[in-house]
């Protein structure tokens, strides 16, 4: 399989951004949609709710029941389990995608589960490499 540049975005930086360029791939890749957004400001090719973390982990993330060393841990399991980080690799190489851009909505970009998949879909590519 192909290589693919993986890039983050904020959906709040991408509003009225228009749609893709030629060979990016933009997926939405958190389980709810980002409050206050109209679906028609925000230029994706995908919503995948199955790449994002479980409502259970996201909400002991947010809520402070754990750091985000053991959500990064737990939401890794939780992907390796469920195959999403694969088949989300694997949809957007169908697309004939070359830039797979991970669109989140979380104001921390530091801690944002968009990371922990963007590792998951390296691993992914180095596993088959």
């Amino acid at each position: 399989m192909s290589a693919l540049r993986i890039d983050l975005a904020r959906v709040h930086d991408l509003l009225d951004a228009g749609a893709s360029a030629p060979g990016e791939h933009r997926v939405l890749v958190d389980r709810l949609w980002p409050r206050g957004i109209s679906k028609t400001r925000l230029a994706l090719d995908e919503w995948d709710r199955d790449a994002a973390p479980s409502t259970d982990l996201r909400r002991a993330l947010h809520h402070g029941e754990m750091g985000f060393e053991e959500f990064t841990a737990r939401y890794r399991r939780e992907l390796d389990a469920s195959g999403a980080a694969r088949a989300l690799r694997e949809r957007a190489l169908a697309a004939g995608a070359e830039d797979l851009t991970l669109l989140f909505a979380a104001k921390d970009t530091e801690h944002t589960h968009a990371l922990v998949l963007r590792e998951a879909l390296e691993d992914c590519e180095r596993a088959e490499g």
